[in-house]
């Protein structure tokens, strides 16, 4: 549990003497975050990610992946994906540091797609439930570049946690970060095995939204509460590593 000097609304935290201080990345550690970008960068193109889950890979998601693939890997290797560098480049949270602009730019991205897959689920599955019928894939056609698109501009400017001109604040931004992904890294998947499991209609496309937005919810309430990793707030001070 927290100390009652910690003003945290999370149930438990960190404190940076009891982390491990890490000058170097180990090789096999920076191998195992290239994939995480590898994904990051295919799904992109939202309306492009719903044809792959729809229908599988094509022509134009071979082409896509290629360049991702590159892309990444030549990123990787220079050490400009977060993850992959030789070594740590925040050691500690309290300093005032510039952010990168490689940091900035894969942070970014990651929230325009949280935030525009979660909301694009949320309103297909509302549209289903009470309209009788999917619209989902439209939804994406339209909606999708321009509600990520707004979420890349914030960031662009600075205004989203992780993204910002100082890494300073970063013992208390990847909460946020690392919550919202948890949250739709658990909660798509279980769409996903609703959507192709269970029929369709208004009943059940109903328990499909009731379900799809309690893990967002549960599992963003555990993520403020410190209880999944990476989530807890780290109390400034000492030396600590940024992942």
């Amino acid at each position: 549990m927290h100390d009652v000097n910690v003003r945290t609304d999370a149930l438990f935290i960190e404190l940076d003497t009891e982390r491990k201080i890490r000058h170097h990345n180990k090789l096999y550690y920076r191998l195992l975050h290239w994939p995480i970008w590898i994904g990051v960068f295919l799904i992109a193109p939202g309306p492009l990610t719903f044809d792959l889950i729809e229908r599988g890979f094509d022509r134009r998601l071979v082409i896509w992946l290629s360049v991702v693939l590159i892309g990444t890997g030549i990123a990787g290797l220079r050490g400009k994906l977060p993850g992959c560098e030789p070594r740590p480049y925040i050691i500690r949270f309290t300093e005032d540091r510039p952010n990168p602009l490689y940091r900035r730019v894969c942070y970014t991205m990651v929230w325009g797609e949280v935030i525009a897959f979660a909301t694009l689920n949320i309103a297909g599955l509302a549209y289903a439930a009470f309209a009788g019928e999917w619209r989902l894939k439209q939804m994406y056609a339209a909606a999708y570049f321009p509600i990520a698109g707004a979420v890349w501009l914030l960031g662009t400017l600075g205004r989203l946690p992780r993204v910002k001109a100082s890494t300073q604040g970063e013992g208390h931004e990847r909460r946020y970060f690392y919550g919202s992904v948890w949250a739709v890294v658990i909660a798509h998947p279980v769409l996903l095995l609703m959507w192709k499991l269970l029929p369709a209609g208004p009943v059940i496309d109903t328990v499909k939204l009731a379900i799809f937005v309690g893990i967002l919810a549960a599992v963003g309430q555990m993520s403020r509460w410190g209880m999944l990793p990476r989530t807890r707030p780290i109390v400034p001070g000492e030396w600590a590593v940024s992942d």
